[in-house]
């Protein structure tokens, strides 16, 4: 059983914005490669596994179009996006030993190979690399955004953890770990090309903006997506979040829409983790009588269209295009 999600009948691409970006990401790719190296050889074959595995990439590629659309001329670019994708594959490794998720991109996690330590350690090597990078850049305001990401994003993991199986969460609780656990990167991702650039304030701030609010909402799909997509294009189980006992915004938003006895189920399966085989057809079913998925969209649409107006700042060019198009494409996403 899976609800339609209410999805544009034109989904759009993000093909411009992987056309425009495409001669620097080669080169972002390149870093990311030479720099999983290690005569330690479980790290380079961990690391590889995930980053191999065909993620869209998309952080890196906001790093590299934010850096072009505020006009930056250098090259420290490049190492910041690749810093950027090593933090993101970090986080991805640590997530899915405190999930004890069994796939990711569609492959075996990198646990169920190599185990949680290995998954953890690796995490931390790509952390360490990602700080090399930062430091030979040699821009202390762009170490700064970074850095101070990398401080969010963990405190997000650590208010994910304390909010874990909690039915009693609320929106803006759940808006706040994933502000901090997913938003701050893409934020970090985007503002650090205009403080290359050294642009004003005003300009560095919408970039800004825009980066948080378009991971707001690539996150709020991602949670409708659970509930609601197909595995192939996933590349992770329908109901993943479900059987993790994970309270996302679907979920949060069927407890308080429903009745006590709708309410005992979530606790059941969600706080005490007693899931039956047909659980997930009843809590698919719950989620679409509340239109839980619908809501979830709206809201992520909100968000989308806060990220767009951030790029009002900015005169129309092919990369501003291509940057709206990316918000639409995260909006409207069937995977």
């Amino acid at each position: 059983m899976a609800v339609v999600i209410p999805f544009s009948q034109n989904p759009a691409t993000i093909e411009r914005l992987v056309g425009l970006v495409a001669p620097d990401m080669e080169r972002v790719n390149g870093a990311i490669l030479s720099r999983t190296g290690s005569e330690v050889t479980m790290i380079p074959e961990v690391a590889n596994h995930l980053i191999s595995s065909g993620g869209k990439r998309l952080r890196p590629m906001l790093t590299v179009a934010m850096a072009a659309l505020t006009g930056y001329a250098g090259d420290g670019h490049v190492k910041l996006a690749a810093a950027v994708e090593f933090m993101h594959t970090a986080t991805l490794l640590h997530d899915d030993v405190v999930d004890g998720s069994e796939m990711r991109r569609g492959q075996l996690a990198a646990r169920m190979l190599w185990g949680n330590e290995a998954s953890v350690l690796v995490g931390d090597f790509l952390l360490g690399q990602a700080f090399k990078m930062m430091v030979e850049v040699g821009s202390l305001h762009a170490l700064g955004i970074l850095s101070s990401a990398a401080a969010v994003i963990a405190e997000g993991e650590v208010m994910q953890l304390a909010a874990a199986k909690n039915t009693a969460t609320t929106e803006d609780e759940y808006l706040a770990v994933i502000r901090a656990k997913t938003a701050e990167l893409f934020a970090a991702a985007c503002e650090v090309g205009p403080a290359l650039s050294a642009r004003p304030k005003a300009e560095q701030a919408a970039c800004r903006s825009f980066g948080m609010n378009l991971g707001i909402a690539f996150q709020l799909v991602d949670d409708a997506l659970d509930y609601g997509g197909k595995a192939a294009k996933l590349g992770k189980n329908v109901g993943d979040d479900f059987r993790e006992g994970k309270v996302t915004l679907p979920v949060v938003l069927s407890f308080r829409r429903g009745s006590e006895g709708e309410r005992a189920f979530w606790i059941r399966t969600i706080e005490k983790g007693d899931v039956a085989e047909n659980d997930l057809e009843t809590a698919v079913g719950l989620i679409t009588k509340h239109r839980a998925i619908e809501d979830t969209i709206t809201r992520a649409r909100h968000y989308g269209a806060i990220a767009n107006d951030a790029l009002a700042l900015f005169p129309d060019s092919p990369m501003k295009q291509a940057l709206e198009e990316a918000v639409e494409f995260c909006t409207a996403r069937t995977y």
